[in-house]
């Protein structure tokens, strides 16, 4: 049976390249790395430490969001995964939204799945916040199942 899951992301970009297409104008594929603790009431992602490694293919701050995320447990046990959304920039105003999925994980996480939606936007330049919900299933639960 799947666990609900809700929770926020607040990170700091670690390292961001972009390179600018010539043949269109106001067009940019990026490279970012962003990483911070998450807050949610489930005690076993609570103050984990998320790092996400995300592309974006953007004509005029806006377009197609896609990546990794890993989170470090205290514990030394890990899971992971992939997201996609699309990024949208109105003014001042940098959003994001899409879907994300467990793909893996070690110890307890080891075969987890499950997913769910993520929105956010980016207060300024080097800090990323993400509100998330979901589900999630570990091995465990579904083998008593």
């Amino acid at each position: 049976m799947a666990t609900k899951i809700t929770g926020q992301f607040s990170g700091k970009i670690r390292a961001q390249a972009a390179v600018a297409l010539s043949h269109e104008d106001n067009h940019a594929l990026t490279l970012v790395e962003v990483a911070g603790p998450q807050k949610t009431p489930d005690p076993l992602w609570q103050n984990v430490q998320i790092t996400y490694w995300g592309t974006s293919d953007l004509v005029n701050g806006s377009g197609s969001q896609s990546g990794h995320w890993c989170n470090d447990h205290a514990d030394g046990e890990r899971d992971w995964g992939t997201f996609e959304g699309k990024i949208t920039t109105s003014g001042q105003q940098v959003t994001m939204e899409g879907t994300w999925k467990y793909t893996g994980g070690t110890g307890k996480f080891k075969g987890i799945s499950g997913g769910g939606k993520y929105k956010g936007h980016f207060p300024s330049a080097t800090e990323a916040v993400n509100n998330w919900e979901g589900e999630y299933t570990l091995a465990s639960a579904k083998a008593a199942g």
